[in-house]
């Protein structure tokens, strides 16, 4: 389908989120996050590079991008560096499941409105990530596995 829409800002990421907090994240260790660097490459045209991408394939249509445009959407994206995992993680923004009672913007008129817009970021979300350490990211995992570690 195709999205033909211009690119929002990127996120302004913040060096004091925790992302222990984040119910769709799973961080197994403490590590330096490098959120001013990812923010630097998002800036430098990471995030561009990878709207641009996304644009062009996503399901969402210009109604549910300009509700996710209304609702700041994508000022909340998190993205951190997971050095246990060697990779860039993120969060990706969404739509609670108490819209309806929360009545959070006029033109969320249904469950499939809810559904599209937070798959969409969630994709997003990795496209982002995909393009951050294909493109930008060369620093390289510090944790070590423990010593003791069994054979399997």
């Amino acid at each position: 389908m195709g999205l033909d829409v211009p690119t929002p800002d990127p996120p302004t990421l913040r060096p004091e989120a925790d992302v222990q907090e984040y119910d769709d994240v799973s961080v197994a260790a403490e590590n330096d996050y490098h959120r001013d660097e990812l923010e630097a490459f998002l800036h430098e045209g990471a995030w561009e590079e990878s709207f641009d991408r996304w644009a062009a394939d996503t399901e969402l249509d210009e109604r549910e991008f300009e509700t996710a445009v209304d609702l700041d959407l994508f000022a909340e994206f998190d993205f951190f560096w997971d050095d246990f995992a060697d990779r860039v993680g993120y969060h990706a923004p969404g739509i609670p499941e108490d819209w309806k009672v929360r009545d959070i913007h006029p033109d969320i008129d249904s469950w499939n409105a809810v559904s599209s817009i937070n798959a969409s970021l969630t994709e997003l979300g990795q496209v982002v990530c995909d393009v951050l350490e294909a493109d930008y990211v060369d620093w390289e995992a510090e944790f070590d596995a423990p010593d003791d570690l069994p054979d399997f």
